[in-house]
């Protein structure tokens, strides 16, 4: 989608966008209503020069270029009421920096599989959620709710407020993942292979846990130990 008006009625009209694209020296009443729209649907604004939008190769885009979403967008609050409401105990799942479409649909099939709730992921630092990480999720990301956030550290004190304890996978932790009680309301954060979590979210999770390793390596791939965790979570919840 492309054109100043395009982009605007769009948003004004509540239609699902993965990111903006607006050419860094635009600045005019329209553009102005733009940045504050997404703003408030926490849809992601990159700023970028006029040769980045010419990539696009479409004519009168006006400066500005978005991309539509296949996915729904929730809203946090939303889901937990929702989750909370119709009696189900709260398992989330946090992606923090987690870029490969192909691991982030890894994730997302497991996730459902293993009665994930929703997937919360930021607005920027992420993956986008297009349609090869869709392919590989085999159609899980369709399935399960994603709410997208500009702040990973708000949406954990959010899920604070509402009682929700959240486990950080981190290779160092002492606690084992098969000690970490995962049958209360928990979020559970990955990081990406390369960083880990980063730290001031790091810092600010309830309990950090760990995957033992037979032989020991730099890490696993993150789909894997996100498999790995969501099993242990999905078997201490089943009926004895």
């Amino acid at each position: 989608m492309y054109g100043r008006e395009a982009v605007l009625q769009a948003l004004e009209q509540g239609d699902a966008l993965d990111r903006i694209y607006l050419d860094q020296k635009l600045n005019d009443p329209v553009a102005g209503e733009i940045r504050r729209l997404a703003a408030n649907k926490q849809v992601p604004v990159n700023y970028v020069p006029a040769a980045r939008l010419a990539h696009f190769n479409v004519e009168g885009h006006g400066g500005v270029v978005a991309q539509k979403s296949k996915i729904i967008y929730q809203n946090l609050q939303d889901i937990i009421s929702f989750v909370i409401e119709r009696g189900d105990v709260p398992l989330f799942l946090i992606l923090d920096g987690i870029t490969d479409v192909r691991n982030i649909g890894g994730i997302a099939r497991t996730a459902w599989c293993c009665g994930v709730q929703a997937i919360i992921i930021p607005d920027k630092g992420v993956g986008a959620l297009n349609d090869d990480a869709i392919l590989t999720s085999a159609g899980a990301l369709e399935k399960i709710p994603v709410c997208r956030v500009n702040s990973l550290m708000k949406a954990v004190d959010e899920l604070h407020l509402n009682g929700v304890t959240v486990f950080a996978s981190a290779m160092e932790a002492a606690i084992p993942v098969a000690a970490a009680d995962l049958r209360i309301p928990a979020a559970i954060v990955m990081g990406s292979e390369e960083k880990g979590i980063y730290p001031a979210l790091l810092k600010i999770c309830d309990t950090a846990i760990s995957i033992p390793m037979y032989n020991q390596f730099e890490s696993l791939n993150v789909s894997v130990a996100t498999g790995m965790i969501l099993y242990e979570a999905m078997k201490q919840r089943m009926p004895a």
